[in-house]
């Protein structure tokens, strides 16, 4: 018998959004530079920037074996698709590169491990955002306390060490062997990774697990003022949410959202500056 929850999902299903197509690869290539350069703005409007450290990478719908990333030294709030470098598996900067060469090395070590490694994965961010690095001192794994942690269930791992900046291409193989097939890990005394099939699901997930490691940073503290742990949920009831929430066409649906706000923002402060300079 069909439920009225069956009926809102199939209504939803049909007025649902599709993830966008191209008539060509260079069409692709142009829109995925754009999308790659408003995360970073998202990112950097969300207080994720530390200095220069931190990176999101896109592989190149025409050159697999290269990815796109942002420029060593360049604030994420001012990167524009015409800032981005095109990037090969040795670490060559192609000449479809923007005009700031800099490449950050951890960047490539990282992410070229973990595309090289898993063909699956369209997108990869790292940062050092605040609540990330600061659970990730704690050395232990995140545990399934809400609704929105489950998206994480049995698909992060831990990455239980820390060698110093990663400015090797050991320590990268390393990381990207830890993460396997999971879509995210959290890297001791060091912040979080997340690597999925889109970049709006990357945004996503990757905002969505240093709100999870907050979540924990503020549960474990007040219930450990009442001399209690939080409560977590079991395990059937953390697949079962994980398999609502967790997919990457959950995430790029919700990734949609951040992208919605960014360009609303964006038109809006551009109509505003040319207001006023009219007046």
């Amino acid at each position: 018998m069909t439920t009225i929850a069956d009926n809102i999902e199939i209504r939803n299903r049909s007025f649902a959004p599709k993830p966008p197509t191209f008539s060509s690869k260079e069409e692709e290539r142009g829109f995925l530079k754009f999308r790659l350069a408003q995360a970073f703005r998202i990112f950097g409007n969300l207080g994720y920037s530390e200095g220069v450290a931190g990176h999101i990478t896109v592989r190149d719908p025409i050159r697999p074996d290269c990815f796109w990333v942002n420029p060593f030294g360049l604030h994420f709030t001012l990167i524009q698709p015409s800032d981005l470098l095109l990037v090969d598996h040795s670490g060559s900067i192609q000449d479809e590169s923007g005009p700031r060469r800099m490449l950050n090395t951890a960047a490539y070590m990282i992410h070229s491990a973990v595309h090289a490694a898993r063909p699956d994965v369209l997108c990869a961010a790292h940062t050092h955002s605040i609540h990330g690095k600061a659970f990730s001192s704690l050395g232990v794994p995140l545990d399934m306390l809400n609704q929105d942690a489950c998206a994480f269930y049995d698909d992060v791992v831990l990455y239980s060490q820390f060698n110093g900046i990663v400015l090797n291409e050991e320590e990268g193989n390393q990381i990207s062997q830890a993460l396997g097939a999971k879509k995210a890990a959290i890297l001791q005394n060091h912040g979080l990774l997340v690597a999925t099939n889109s970049i709006e699901a990357t945004v996503f997930f990757y905002i969505a697990l240093e709100r999870a490691c907050q979540s924990q940073l503020m549960a474990d503290a007040a219930a450990g003022a009442h001399g209690r742990r939080p409560l977590k949920i079991p395990d059937e009831e953390a697949l079962k949410t994980s398999r609502t929430n967790g997919t990457m066409g959950a995430g790029w649906f919700q990734g949609l959202i951040e992208f919605q706000l960014l360009e609303f923002r964006e038109d809006f402060a551009a109509e505003s500056a040319t207001l006023n300079a009219s007046n």
